[in-house]
């Protein structure tokens, strides 16, 4: 065989291996249908949408990204999923940012580890695909992310925010003590400890002395997975730290209480939380 064909070939295979997700899904991700009648839906109107590819060092990442359809450059939102990845939900975040006057661009950070919208188990989400994933990665990953976002002309990332919720949630706690050019951040119900491992060996708790921007941490009182016991350790160590970060909870607020497309909505904390996350951007030099 041609040497150089069989170069392009290897490659390819590479390429395969490493990056499972080439494209986003349509819809919602299988785990968490049937969606609920709730569900809210953000019309595209005065928005530009639609799916970018993000370069990373070793290849590219499909992304989500909603912004004004005119105007900018606009300051930038990060918005990072739950385990279900860049399924409809979070795209409709990301317009619903783009409403706001922000670019909001969601990356695929299970990518290179798997298709987890088509996955229809929770649990083999996270062990198949999630438990691989590196807190590395994805801070590189969000990193490379930003970069492109500047690149493009179109996003103001000397006003970066980011969002995540659940999985992501945690994310935003290890990004704000990561980045230097971060802002603030808001955190929807994001494990806050947990047991350590080589690829995920840090949890917010652990990292609150070296937060480089100020988070708002939205929890529910509720919530099966979060023991408030947790939450207060995290209050403790924010203020033996020093950190201007806060945490709410919402006394009767499940886990995933933003979800609208999920059983575990509830209207009332959701939206004074998306209005909590408005104005500490605001607060914080986001918006």
């Amino acid at each position: 065989m041609d040497g150089d064909l069989l170069g392009r070939l290897t490659t390819t295979a590479m390429t395969r291996r490493e990056f499972v997700v080439t494209t986003l899904a349509a819809g919602f991700a299988l785990a968490v249908q049937p969606v609920s009648a709730q569900t809210v839906t953000t019309d595209t109107k005065g928005l530009t949408v639609g799916e970018v590819k993000i370069p990373t060092g070793d290849g590219q990442i499909p992304a989500y990204r909603a912004m004004p359809a005119t105007g900018g450059p606009s300051p930038v939102v990060l918005v990072v999923p739950e385990i279900f990845g860049v399924h409809e939900h979070i795209k409709d975040v990301c317009r619903r940012f783009a409403k706001l006057g922000y670019f909001g661009v969601a990356p695929e950070l299970f990518a290179r580890q798997g298709d987890v919208s088509a996955i229809g188990d929770p649990k083999e989400i996270i062990a198949k695909v999630v438990s691989k994933v590196s807190d590395a990665q994805v801070l590189a990953d969000l990193d490379a992310t930003v970069g492109w976002a500047k690149a493009s002309g179109e996003g103001n990332v000397a006003r970066l925010g980011i969002t995540g919720f659940c999985w992501g949630g945690r994310i935003v706690w290890l990004y704000a003590a990561h980045s230097v050019q971060l802002k603030a951040g808001v955190a929807w119900y994001g494990r806050l400890t947990g047991d350590r491992t080589e690829l995920q060996p840090k949890y917010p708790i652990d990292v609150t002395a070296a937060l480089k921007a100020p988070v708002l941490g939205l929890y529910g009182g509720a919530d099966q997975g979060i023991p408030l016991g947790t939450v207060e350790e995290m209050r403790k160590a924010l203020k033996a730290a020093g950190r201007p970060s806060e945490i709410i909870v919402y006394p009767d607020a499940p886990h995933a209480f933003h979800a609208d497309y999920r059983q575990s909505y509830r209207r009332e904390p959701a939206e004074d939380g998306w209005k909590r996350l408005q104005q500490w951007f605001k607060k914080h030099g986001v918006a």
